[in-house]
């Protein structure tokens, strides 16, 4: 018999590549699970396909043919047209169900949001809120903070980590937003309210007031804030992520 040793991304990949390569179907070959796949690190680092081996087995030999005997009449029964149409329906179904099946993409951020809070020593609980192609991940436990870090930064890092893992599973983009006791609202508060006292500062003074770097997100929030205030304007400069707003006197 012949063996053959394959791999893949999942076992099921690893028996698909095997069987192409003989040009057999799977009743044909015995499979061996070598090695399961893993995720690495935080699902990124350290990927390992799934290795099998499959066993070749020997075709049977074809029976001796019957003596030749004149079979009785027998009633053909076929199904209705519209009976035929809905077990062909069903089956098409089935089948697209079977070929879109994987890993869900949420299910897998959320376990890598699990996996990189505990490898700070942190127990969490994930909640999910889903909206059109936004996923916002909800992460409540104690001491939250070192997953939020100085100014939101690592809250941020996880948050693009976490927009990797969902949108390598998913078939289209997703919008990813991380957030941690209300931070982000909690935040913008903040920046509205920093965005109001400088404007002021800028006015009273007639001078151009520079903030320090921001991310995208945070200077989009001061821009909205003050898009129409009658006074003062704003513009950012600068490349990243050093980039950051200027509020300019009228």
């Amino acid at each position: 018999m012949n063996t053959l040793i394959v791999s893949g991304k999942t076992i099921e990949d690893a028996i698909k590549n095997g069987l192409a390569q003989w040009k057999v179907t799977e009743d044909r070959v015995t499979v061996r699970v070598l090695e399961k796949p893993s995720r690495g690190l935080f699902g990124l680092i350290g990927v390992r396909p799934a290795t099998v081996e499959l066993t070749l087995l020997e075709k049977p030999e074809a029976p001796a043919p019957a003596p030749e005997t004149t079979p009785a009449p027998a009633a053909e029964v076929k199904a209705e047209p519209a009976e035929e149409a809905a077990i062909s329906a069903v089956e098409a179904a089935a089948e697209e169900e079977a070929a879109q099946q994987g890993p869900d993409p949420i299910e897998e951020a959320k376990r890598f949001i699990i996996d990189a809070a505990r490898a700070m020593g942190l127990e969490v609980d994930v909640s999910v809120h889903k909206r059109k192609d936004t996923v916002t991940f909800d992460i409540s436990g104690p001491d939250l903070g070192l997953i939020i870090g100085r100014r939101g930064q690592t809250l941020d890092s996880l948050q693009y980590l976490t927009s990797l893992v969902a949108n390598r599973y998913s078939k289209h983009h997703l919008r990813i937003i991380l957030d941690a006791e209300q931070f982000r609202e909690r935040r913008k508060k903040t920046l509205e309210a920093l965005a109001d006292r400088l404007a002021n500062k800028a006015v009273r003074n007639h001078q151009d007031v520079v903030l320090e770097p921001m991310t995208p997100q945070e200077r989009k929030i001061i821009h909205a804030k003050l898009q129409d205030h009658p006074k003062v304007k704003t513009y950012s400069k600068g490349e990243e992520p050093n980039r950051r707003i200027v509020i300019s006197v009228k």
